[in-house]
């Protein structure tokens, strides 16, 4: 059973001005129910989840991320999956460029001036890096709700693995390449760094690397290096920022294939015969014969006769397209028993007598650059949803004033609130069994609100 994603990228809530307001979002309906048709006649009409490259505001500002919100929640629920099941990365139009300082100006003119080593300096200095980030609040507030959070020390970020059959299983990798960000970058004078502390990604026998990042590797002034990592370390890079759909398979040595793959925009800010709408379903599953990873496309694209999506036949290798990838990290660990020599088990029958097993989606532990591993989520049915909606959709003082009620904080607390400290305590509550009083806080907190914007 393949584990099937839906793959946006470029949609930029906030963008829209004049008529495109209303055709903007007639599109993004339209996609939800394409998606939907689409994914019922494949893979048992499963899905597992939605990728995000990027560029989901236009700005960066807390209004286009709530109407954004909205948005993948409707098309989560199009094809079943639970709301909190995204994968995003940032892109150059999720920072909010008001708000970089004086400092923060001078700091991006220091690394773009200089290079790979300019921006470890600031890396490793935590006001310097704090004056980088800030133009990610809106974002960082997002993305954390989803389980993606900033790596605020500019490393790479890892939640999620997939497991396609026993022993073998796909990471995803968050790189941020928008850090640098300020507008005028331009790829014939690259001036964004990836930077080692990023680049440099794990390998794990019987796990291949699937990275998702906003900008393609001809950006970084760093491509090189980036690209020899990624090369040796992943099977599939998954890019946008450029609107344009290509994908290619380089074999980098025997045994060893990379999946190229850059997005399209799916809602640009004109559809003409150069850019479009355009989104893709994405299959990838365990190549049993050559014990690889199978990646099979099913780009999509606007008909602006038809006024919706339909499968595109010339980009991206056309309609249904299957790219076989030989891994080695799959070879290195011990190969999965067949069906012929497996164990049965305990599967879902559909009507038609067909077995099919979702594969499931575990939440992996990364280590800090300290060392410390991050905690675990707890496992409660309902806990990501819930975990979300916390972080996305109450306000600060909302969030406060649940922790407050609950008594998780201690009297003599002077501690400064962050969103690992929030973290660590809404998952304690869970621990605690106290995941429907929290649901029902949540929900009565939102309703209030509601009742007094009415």
């Amino acid at each position: 059973m393949p584990a099937v994603f839906v793959h946006v990228s470029d949609i930029h809530f906030g963008q829209e001005k004049d008529d495109r307001v209303h055709i903007h979002a007639d599109v993004k309906q339209q996609l939800i129910a394409d998606a939907r048709e689409v994914i019922s006649n494949i893979a048992g009409g499963v899905a597992q989840g939605i990728l995000v490259t990027g560029d989901i505001a236009q700005s960066g500002k807390g209004a286009e991320y709530e109407d954004a919100g909205r948005w993948l929640d409707e098309l989560a629920a199009s094809i079943g999956v639970e709301i909190h099941c995204v994968q995003m990365v940032p892109g150059n139009h999720d920072l909010d460029r008001s708000k970089l300082s004086f400092a923060g100006g001078q700091i991006l003119g220091h690394i773009r001036a200089g290079g790979t080593k300019e921006y470890e300096d600031i890396l490793n200095n935590p006001t310097d890096r704090a004056a980088l980030f800030a133009r990610f609040e809106d974002y960082g507030r997002f993305s954390f709700g989803y389980n993606c959070p900033l790596n605020n020390e500019g490393s790479f970020a890892s939640e999620m693995e997939v497991d396609l059959a026993p022993g073998r299983a796909i990471r995803f990798i968050r790189f941020n390449s928008s850090l640098l960000c300020h507008g005028e970058e331009r790829d014939e004078h690259p001036e964004l760094v990836i930077g080692a502390r990023q680049f440099i990604i794990p390998r794990t026998n019987g796990v291949e690397n699937i990275v998702l990042v906003h900008h393609p590797l001809n950006w970084y002034k760093d491509q090189d290096q980036v690209r020899n990592y990624i090369r040796s370390r992943a099977r599939v890079f998954i890019s946008g920022h450029e609107h344009d759909p290509r994908v290619s398979v380089d074999n980098v040595e025997t045994g060893c294939d990379v999946m190229m793959l850059a997005a399209g925009a799916t809602v640009p800010y004109r559809s003409n015969d150069v850019y479009t709408f355009t989104y893709n379903i994405i299959e990838f599953d365990w190549d049993e014969e050559i014990d690889g990873l199978s990646v099979t496309m099913h780009p999509r694209t606007w008909n602006a006769q038809r006024t919706c999506f339909e499968a595109d036949d010339k980009r991206l290798g056309g309609k249904a397209s299957n790219f076989r990838l030989a891994c080695p990290s799959f070879r290195k660990a011990d190969r999965p028993n067949t069906p012929a020599t497996a164990q049965p088990v305990d599967s879902p029958v559909t009507e038609a007598g067909v077995c099919f097993v979702e594969p499931p989606i575990e939440m992996t532990s990364m280590k800090s650059l300290e060392g410390e591993p991050q905690a675990m989520p707890p496992t409660a049915e309902g806990y990501g949803t819930a975990r979300l909606r916390f972080f996305r959709d109450l306000f600060e003082g909302e969030r406060l004033r649940i922790l407050v009620q609950f008594d998780t904080l201690p009297e003599n607390f002077n501690e400064r609130m962050s969103q690992g400290l929030e973290r660590r305590l809404f998952d304690m509550l869970v621990r605690n069994g106290k995941l429907g009083e929290l649901e029902n806080m949540i929900n009565k907190l939102i309703g209030e609100r509601k009742e007094g914007t009415e």
